[in-house]
């Protein structure tokens, strides 16, 4: 276990040095950013001066030390538009991304989990049908329009929900939630299912598929035989057997849901690490888009160790194979 979790590690930091390597590079070849922050009107004193503060005059190698130590430390330098420090501006984004994509995996998972056992265990239903047609909506259309479409309907015609905005948030130290306030909750909901819908569809038929090949499983026959109820074969072993893809998409899913809330964020305005993206494209801040690159890869990756590491508590043949110094 301990050495499954050190070749983890090992290829995690490997991981995010290329995407260091790539980030650092964003530097070089995208844009100049002296010429960014003083202006064409500069002197060349000036430009000289700038390009030996910001070390943009040492060799590249020196530089790309330099960039991997001030990440490891969380300084990703200045931002080109707003002139602050860039680790601050993510963590003050960070807590309505973090809220959002929290709030749309707990929906996707709380709706499409037991939708997939229902549509596999009543298979020929009318309803399961009609459950799995609707969920090609959610896989078919793209989140822009589906966010346009909700915009359209719950703000629009009926007056229902805010369409845009985070609402009134609450300070705890230098965290804020919108949970702890009615407005925020209004501001949440559209842009939580909108984020929510691709997951949702995702897991109710990876969880529908992979109940129906459990349930033809030989195990669960015996399980008939020894005469065990519906609900503890049901519930107590096919679905148990079930969690483990759907553990490996959901955390999977979870790192896509912060990655790509961009699209939400954009559509909904809402202020989070995605819509600060996209202002820094727009605006070539590159020190912002480098730092939003290695961030998401650092999520990505401590998922994927915490997604491997769950494996062991829900599949015992894992914990067999490593114990006997297989991979």
């Amino acid at each position: 276990m301990f050495a499954f979790i050190i070749r983890r590690l090992i290829q995690a930091v490997m991981v995010m040095l290329v995407v260091a390597m790539i980030a650092f590079y964003l530097f070089q070849f995208v844009g100049d950013p002296v010429s960014i922050m003083l202006g064409q009107d500069a002197t060349d004193a000036d430009r000289i001066r700038l390009t030996a503060e910001l070390g943009l005059d040492k060799p590249v190698i020196l530089q790309f030390y330099q960039f991997v130590l001030n990440a490891i430390q969380g300084d990703f330098g200045i931002s080109l538009r707003q002139g602050q420090n860039v680790s601050t501006l993510l963590l003050e984004r960070m807590p309505a991304t973090f809220e959002l994509s929290i709030a749309a995996a707990l929906i996707a998972l709380v709706v499409g989990l037991p939708l997939g056992v229902f549509t596999a265990l009543r298979r020929n239903s009318s309803m399961a049908n009609a459950i799995l047609a609707f969920s090609l909506l959610g896989v078919s259309l793209p989140t822009f329009l589906i966010g346009i479409l909700f915009i359209l309907v719950f703000s629009v015609q009926l007056g229902w929900l805010p369409s845009y905005g985070r609402g009134d948030v609450v300070k705890i130290g230098w965290w804020s939630t919108g949970l702890l306030t009615v407005d925020g909750w209004k501001h949440l909901i559209l842009p939580a299912i909108t984020l929510s819908l691709f997951q949702l569809t995702l897991v109710l038929r990876l969880v529908r598929s992979e109940m129906l090949e459990v349930l033809r499983a030989d195990y669960i026959k015996f399980a008939r035989a020894r005469g065990l109820t519906n609900r503890a074969i049901h519930f107590g072993h096919a679905l148990k057997n079930t969690l483990v893809p759907v553990i490996t998409i959901t955390g999977l899913q979870l790192g896509g849901i912060i990655a790509f809330a961009i699209v939400t964020e954009t559509v909904f305005q809402w202020p989070g690490m995605g819509l600060l993206f996209i202002q820094a494209v727009q605006f070539v801040d590159i020190p912002v888009m480098a730092a939003y690159l290695c961030f998401i890869a650092l999520i990505f990756v401590a998922i994927n160790l915490i997604v491997d590491l769950l494996y062991f508590a829900v599949d015992p043949r894992l914990r067999s194979s490593v114990g006997r110094g297989g991979h």
